[in-house]
């Protein structure tokens, strides 16, 4: 198969130019990881007839995972399978007044080409992260491609999803931005997104998690100067993590929140990677699912594994202990492997693909990881990641995405 997309380099006199705008302009505030740079010096242009293919291929995910979620909500007992954390099992109870009208639902689905076309390793159902990256960044290096252009734009979507939904009534709505408020590279994620809503009249405020209270299920704010009710949430902090977090917070008021959010703890049930051990027992349709994610299961069902399967964990991020053979070190496999055999529920073992590589019109290759967003259902922008190994991880490199 050839790889129907083209990857090119940013004219090299440009180049610094074209960093120091992103940096300031696309909230790539820290662009060095590990004293690498991360902001690329190409870009992926792309076919319409391509995007247009994965964009439908996104919608029909989206669709598919409501669906199994809102079955989820009526069989919690299935939810023991996703191997979330006891307090965030015991708080699904709550979701039983869930309303998918209410709220707003941002997913990404993770594209790879392969040999045979194109799979899916997972969505990111939770708190996806490459929100600047499908919105700011593609905008700013389309000035440098006739004839393309970026595909969506992921804080715009969302901006429009909240002004449908809130009160017409008040003169100004105020959505609370929740994030890990120590991290920089969560506040650069929330500050774009806030960027976007204020251009549009909509006040933001940025809260960690334990900032927020709850009266008659609706959220209270208690930071500092900020105090009061607040018309909507939008959360980028990962739901499991909300189980670390002391009773006092009243975290729990998330799941029965009767205001506007993104994204509804409901997230949860399809952010589990053990998700597929048991779609069939919901009685939901999902063939885009069945034909674009690789065979998964459950370590115990496996008496062993060989180069054709991988270790994922549940609830793993940014390719984080991924065991791909060919990417990683033998002292890291072994531990992956020890992590599975002391505690297989937190693991599930996936087909592994064959990543097919992309190489550059000045001769690099590398792999590819293509991310993209649906907002309620409909497509809504792309993100790249790349790699000059198969496993799409934290020494990723943002690339934009520019469509024909």
């Amino acid at each position: 198969m050839t790889v129907p997309l083209r990857l090119v380099p940013i004219p090299a006199d440009k180049y610094s130019d074209y960093r120091y705008d992103v940096i300031f302009g696309a909230y790539k505030w820290d662009p060095q990881v590990n004293d690498h740079n991360t902001i690329a010096r190409h870009v992926v242009l792309m076919p319409h007839e391509t995007a247009r293919q994965l964009g439908l291929w996104a919608e029909q995910l989206a669709h598919e995972t409501v669906l199994m979620e809102e079955a989820f909500i009526g069989r919690p007992s299935l939810a023991r399978e996703l191997s979330m954390p006891k307090e965030i099992y015991k708080s699904l109870p709550r979701l039983s007044g869930y309303d998918r009208s209410q709220n707003i639902r941002l997913m990404r689905f993770d594209f790879h080409p392969i040999e045979t076309g194109w799979a899916i390793s997972e969505v990111n159902s939770d708190v996806p992260g490459g929100l600047a990256e499908a919105s700011a960044l593609p905008e700013l290096a389309s000035q440098y491609f006739d004839g393309y252009r970026p595909h969506g734009h992921v804080g715009m979507s969302l901006v429009e999803a909240f002004r449908q939904k809130l009160c017409c009534a008040k003169e100004k709505s105020t959505i609370a931005f929740v994030h890990a408020t120590s991290y920089s590279d969560d506040r650069q994620v929330m500050q774009c997104l806030s960027d976007c809503f204020d251009r549009h009249g909509i006040n933001s405020i940025f809260v960690a998690p334990d900032h927020i209270r709850w009266h008659e299920r609706k959220p209270v704010c208690i930071l500092r100067g900020h105090e009061g009710e607040i018309d909507g949430i939008v959360r980028f902090f990962p739901l499991e993590w909300l189980a670390n977090l002391p009773k006092s917070s009243d975290w729990k008021g998330y799941f029965d929140a009767n205001t506007i959010s993104c994204n509804h703890p409901v997230a949860i049930f399809a952010q589990s990677k053990r998700l597929p051990l048991v779609w069939d027992e919901l009685g939901v349709d999902i063939p885009s699912w069945k034909q674009l994610l690789p065979d998964t299961r459950d370590p115990k069902a496996m008496t062993q594994i060989d180069e054709d399967w991988i270790y994922k964990p549940v609830f793993g991020r940014v390719g984080e202990n991924i065991s791909i053979r060919e990417a990683i070190t033998e002292k890291e496999y072994t531990r992956i492997q020890k992590a599975v055999r002391k505690r297989s529920r937190d693991w599930v073992v996936q087909k592994k693909f064959k990543s097919l590589p992309l190489t550059s019109e000045d001769g690099q290759a590398y792999h590819l990881c293509i991310g993209v967003f649906t907002v309620n259902g409909a497509s809504a922008g792309f993100y790249a990641r790349m790699c000059p190994y198969p496993r799409i991880d934290s020494n990723a490199i943002d690339v934009p995405i520019l469509v024909d």
